[in-house]
């Protein structure tokens, strides 16, 4: 892995009017990416390990790379332009022919649910990681505030 890209992990998923935010990052510096309802509750529940009776769009991916001996390297954030951001998914397949490994243009809210139902890294570029606001003061007082109501529900 280039020494410009730096491995994060979510933070956190948090639902908003029109979507999830989900927050991302590292020690250093979290950022959010806003998703769609679905999506976020994909995120949602692998994080917390909940699983339905039948296959989710991204578990049946999951099951399709595990049938084509298909594993998922890493997942990259690439790119971000006006709070559009961009991912990679990188994908590697070795047979009796060689190595190959492919590169996959794709949403970075799908890229995160397979990288998390997958155990695999999920990076950011260092661009990228400059280029977002660092909402790590935003998140703890959001976690700070769900803690205080679940202790008063309590």
């Amino acid at each position: 892995m280039a020494q410009s890209n730096i491995e994060v992990s979510v933070k956190g998923v948090m639902p908003t009017a029109n979507g999830c935010a989900v927050f991302l990052g590292n020690t250093d510096k979290i950022f959010v990416i806003y998703v769609d309802h679905s999506v976020g509750n994909a995120i949602q529940m692998t994080l917390d390990g909940v699983r339905k009776d039948r296959p989710l769009t991204h578990e049946l991916m999951s099951q399709i790379f595990v049938g084509l001996d298909i594993h998922l390297n890493h997942v990259l954030i690439n790119d971000v332009d006006e709070g559009t951001f961009f991912a990679r998914i990188l994908l590697q397949m070795e047979n009796e022919l060689g190595k190959k490994i492919v590169e996959v243009d794709a949403r970075p809210s799908d890229s995160i649910v397979l990288a998390l139902q997958n155990k695999r890294p999920l990076y950011v570029t260092r661009k990228v990681l400059d280029q977002v606001e660092d909402m790590t003061e935003i998140l703890e007082r959001v976690m700070r505030q769900r803690e205080e109501d679940l202790s008063e529900e309590e």
